[in-house]
């Protein structure tokens, strides 16, 4: 499942579009409404219930549109450069996020980034594509030995030019 905080409802709160993810699944008003406020408070979206998506910061919005994710169940999930509109503070926490939730739930997920710190920090593998090819394949102890250097040196010998949001993330 692909996140996007546009999928949110502009004409619901944050409570009503989460409950929304729930129709449906044969679980009564008082369990949806116990699931949406377990799932605002994992998310940290508590004091936004009753509010609505164009009141929400872009962070905001992000922890909505994950939240939704996370009440499908979802056995794959991928987060398609999930933080790059985010400022510094609220990307990190939204990874944090994310990688918590990954890791709680044992989820496979495919996480596409251009930030060369976050593709090697998070997850077990890190792929590499140019032009739609793969040009680095790499996991377990040598990927925990990656430094960004080596990335963009791959990168640059595959014929890519880096950019100054790899350089610079």
């Amino acid at each position: 499942l692909p996140q996007n905080p546009q999928t949110l409802f502009v004409e619901k709160n944050v409570r009503l579009d989460l409950l929304e993810m729930l129709e449906g699944r044969g679980l009564g008003k008082a369990e949806q409404e116990e699931r949406v406020r377990k799932t605002a408070a994992r998310f940290g979206l508590e004091e936004f219930l009753e509010t609505h998506p164009y009141d929400l910061s872009g962070g905001e919005q992000q922890r909505v549109a994950l939240a939704k994710l996370l009440l499908q169940d979802p056995e794959i999930l991928l987060l398609d450069e999930h933080t790059a509109a985010l400022d510094p503070k609220t990307a990190a926490k939204v990874l944090e996020i994310s990688n918590k939730i990954v890791q709680e739930n044992h989820l496979t997920t495919l996480m596409i980034t251009h930030n060369m710190r976050d593709a090697i920090r998070y997850g077990n593998r890190l792929i590499m594509m140019n032009e739609g090819h793969v040009i680095y394949d790499v996991r377990g102890e040598e990927k925990t030995k990656l430094e960004v250097s080596d990335l963009l040196q791959r990168f640059e010998q595959a014929g890519g030019e880096a950019n100054d949001r790899m350089i610079l993330s």
